[in-house]
């Protein structure tokens, strides 16, 4: 098996050289094809597990 590198941006995703197949808890898959995978740790994200950088949005105080 070929060895992929994971990094973990700080605020942000953990990226994974790609392609990669995820196994979410309840056993279903999510493929991606990409060079570099981002997988959310926020849990933000509208397309969990992959990263669509809503960490990066910020609460507003009023």
């Amino acid at each position: 098996m070929e060895r992929k590198a994971v990094r973990i941006a700080e605020n942000g995703p953990m990226l994974i050289d790609g392609p990669v197949d995820i196994t979410m808890p309840d056993g279903s898959c999510v493929r991606s094809d990409r060079f570099v995978v981002a997988i959310c740790m926020c849990r933000r994200s509208k397309s969990y597990p992959l990263c669509d950088t809503s960490h990066r949005q910020r609460c507003r105080s009023d």
